[in-house]
């Protein structure tokens, strides 16, 4: 079952580079997490995920890869001095869980960990379902020095008005429609409008799913601020023994 699973620590974290559009790497890992099978095949987020949600254990998945990622932080001191931010996903039922705010700053103070090194990513769907809680959770940690992002913008409500008051410092514009910028007129003004808006209202734009670099170069030219995706790095394991 999930929970056995998630209780035998069959967790992997993984991380994925994001790139500046002037082509520096700006050296953020953004963790994640996948199951690991039997086999010792990794099983992708995608392929867990819904299941994780639908038993309700995503909060301690989240719990897991906090922890995890603290350690490794904590354990890898010149990758922390490298790293100008560590991104770390959050669940819409973990902005729902009042223990879990208090467990992120335990967290926090028991590591050390320098908060302006976090960026915690919520999704736009999970933020508008919860959105007085998702505001809370944001502006409690932000008073830690950390950072926020919306993820995969552009496939919910889609909503502009809210992010004038939103206190994210990030806006994540969501892969489907950066994947087609290439060849797709929609999609690429669909990138354009959004990281238009996210300047406008004082965020910075990720674009996710930036497979290669011709799509890094028509983002470039669109203005957006980072890229992610294979096209700059492919995710990869952090080591077990920094996180054991």
């Amino acid at each position: 079952m999930m929970t056995s699973r998630a209780a035998r620590n069959d967790w992997v974290a993984t991380i994925a580079t994001q790139a500046s559009r002037a082509s520096s790497v700006l050296f953020a890992a953004d963790s994640a997490c996948g199951a690991a099978k039997e086999t010792g095949k990794i099983v992708a987020p995608d392929q867990f995920i819904a299941a994780a949600e639908r038993y309700g254990i995503t909060p301690s998945i989240d719990r897991w890869v906090i922890d995890s990622a603290f350690r490794w932080l904590v354990s890898e001191a010149d990758e922390r001095r490298r790293l100008t931010m560590c991104s770390i996903n959050l669940s819409g039922q973990s902005l729902g869980d009042d223990k879990f705010l208090p467990f992120v700053i335990e967290q926090f103070h028991r590591s050390g960990i320098d908060g302006s090194k976090i960026c915690f990513e919520i999704t736009e769907t999970a933020a508008i379902a919860n959105f007085s809680q998702a505001s809370r959770f944001i502006q409690a940690l932000k008073e830690l020095g950390c950072k926020f992002a919306l993820d995969d913008f552009g496939t919910g409500l889609s909503s502009f008005g809210y992010l004038k008051h939103f206190p994210v410092d990030f806006l994540k514009i969501d892969g489907s429609f950066v994947k087609g910028v290439l060849h797709d007129p929609i999609d690429r003004e669909m990138v354009r409008s959004i990281n238009e808006i996210g300047h406008l209202t004082g965020k910075q734009t990720i674009a996710e799913w930036a497979e290669n670099a011709e799509i890094i170069e028509v983002l470039r030219g669109l203005g957006v601020d980072y890229a992610q995706g294979y096209g700059v790095s492919q995710p990869q394991r952090v080591q077990r023994a920094a996180i054991a």
